[in-house]
């Protein structure tokens, strides 16, 4: 993983809280200092705090469990989606659904009927309908989508949830909170931090400090999944059938004899 430095924080912007007079006091232990009125987060406690947030989402990661990434402020919606869509991790950005986490078995059912109906419509399972009900089937399809939009392959219960805004995301939390799901969040100097179990201090509103903290986040879950598979792939080596491992250097044997065969042919 790349290297968190303080002057990339402070050039993204990480270091600018809110106005003093709207702080909370939990976070007394983050904060510098007060510039022209506006709390400034001491970025070292930044630093530390991220480093420590990555290494706990990279362990979950190889331990083969999700990580949902949650944005649905419009300064994070763009970013949370392009970066857990290059990590191949799960997001939502449009709204928090209302017990995602709580009531997970429905929306999973929710999520499974939103797949059903898209390879049915694919495979055109709908021509046999009349046109007014495969539009409706198609409406109906477009609006699980949009609501499920980046957890459409989600298939267990996330291990934990990484949140851009602690406070707009207070649902999520408390949902996290109430059956054990970790939570990782950004906690500007408005947010209570002891409400999340990895509390990252940083400005929650500038593009350059989610950017930077949401990159660390998703390069960390897609290092913790590609070590993932490569144990598996080591795992299942390693409990091949010897008859099958015998078999296949058989074969390697027989192809290179063949390829020697048609140089030789050839020459």
């Amino acid at each position: 993983m790349k290297q968190i430095a303080l002057e990339d924080l402070l050039q993204a912007g990480c270091h600018f809280g809110h106005k003093a007079e709207k702080w909370d006091p939990k976070m007394e232990e983050y904060i510098y200092t007060v510039k022209d009125g506006i709390h400034i987060i001491d970025l070292a406690k930044t630093k530390q705090s991220l480093e420590e947030a990555r290494e706990a989402v990279k362990q979950f990661a190889m331990e083969g469990h999700e990580i949902l990434f949650v944005g649905t402020k419009r300064q994070a919606k763009s970013v949370v989606k392009e970066y857990a869509q290059k990590a191949g991790a799960p997001y939502l950005i449009e709204r928090w659904i209302g017990g995602f986490l709580t009531n997970w078995e429905s929306i999973r059912q929710n999520v499974a009927k939103a797949n059903r109906m898209q390879q049915e419509k694919d495979a055109n399972e709908w021509q046999k309908f009349p046109k007014h009900e495969q539009v409706r089937l198609t409406k109906h399809l477009e609006r699980l989508k949009a609501t499920y939009e980046g957890v459409l392959k989600l298939g267990n219960l996330p291990r934990a949830i990484c949140i851009t805004d602690a406070k707009k995301e207070d649902a999520a939390i408390k949902e996290a909170k109430r059956i054990g799901v970790t939570v990782i969040a950004i906690v500007d100097t408005n947010v209570n931090p002891s409400l999340v179990d990895y509390p990252i201090p940083a400005n929650d509103d500038a593009i350059g400090s989610i950017t930077y903290i949401i990159d660390a986040l998703t390069e960390a879950y897609r290092e913790g999944k590609e070590q993932q598979e490569k144990e598996e792939q080591k795992e299942k080596i390693k409990t091949q059938p010897k008859e099958e491992t015998k078999k296949t250097k058989q074969k390697k044997q027989t192809k290179k004899q063949e390829e020697q065969q048609d140089e030789e042919g050839a020459a």
